[in-house]
This record gives structure tokens, C-alpha cells and sequence, in this order.
């Protein structure tokens, strides 16, 4: 039986140098960093703007545009990775297409550009 065990010994190794560094990482900045909040840094602070009090009170719809922007811009990203790995096997054509990917995403870039959508003020 204690053979049979000594093969988990390393799982168990890992886990307990998993555990003291999680723990470690947790109670360092208790230690480590400044305890001088300022009631700027204390106030509540969401999608750009103070909180407010009314949950019908309009506000810019920017935030809105630029998340979009974002989550269209990161999935372009999700895309090229698989073709990055595959450069080699996809061949010209492979990349071809890519190209064409890029380049629609360009003109939308510079489409939502043009109309404002990344401008602030």
C-alpha cells in the first residue's frame, strides 16, 4: 500500500507548493501595501461615470460602442491564433483569406473611426 502512495507523492508535493503560494500571493499585499485610502479611492465607480442614485438616469452610450469595438477586435484575435499555428499547412490561399479578414476589419475600423465612435469628447 505505501508503494501505491509514494506515486502520488508528487501530486501531493505540488498541490501543498500550490496552496503556500496562493496563500502567500494573498497575505503579501495585506502586508505590503499602503493602508491610506482617500475617499476618492473608496467611492464606487462603474462604466466610466460616478454611480448614481436613479436607475432610470440616461448616460452616454459611448461606453457601449467602445466594449463593442473591443469584443469584435478580440475575437479577430481568437481567429488569427489557430491560423498562426496553421501557417504553414494553410498555403497561400490560407492566407488569402486571412488578408481578406484583416482588411474588412480594417474598413470597419476605419468606418467607426470616421463616424466618431472612438473619439470621447
Amino acid at each position: 500500500m505505501s508503494e501505491f502512495l509514494l506515486e502520488y507523492l508528487p501530486v501531493v508535493m505540488l498541490l501543498a507548493v500550490a496552496v503556500i503560494f496562493s496563500l502567500a500571493l494573498l497575505i503579501a499585499p495585506a502586508v505590503i501595501a499602503p493602508k491610506q485610502p482617500d475617499t476618492e479611492k473608496l467611492s464606487t465607480y462603474e462604466c466610466g461615470f460616478n454611480a448614481f442614485d436613479d436607475s432610470r438616469m440616461k448616460f452616454d452610450v459611448r461606453f457601449y460602442l467602445v466594449a463593442i469595438l473591443f469584443i469584435i477586435f478580440d475575437i479577430e484575435v481568437a481567429f488569427l491564433f489557430p491560423y498562426a499555428v496553421s501557417l504553414d499547412q494553410v498555403g497561400f490561399w490560407g492566407w488569402a483569406v486571412v488578408m481578406i479578414f484583416l482588411a474588412e476589419l480594417a474598413v470597419g475600423l476605419a468606418y467607426a473611426w470616421k463616424l466618431g465612435a472612438l473619439d470621447w469628447e
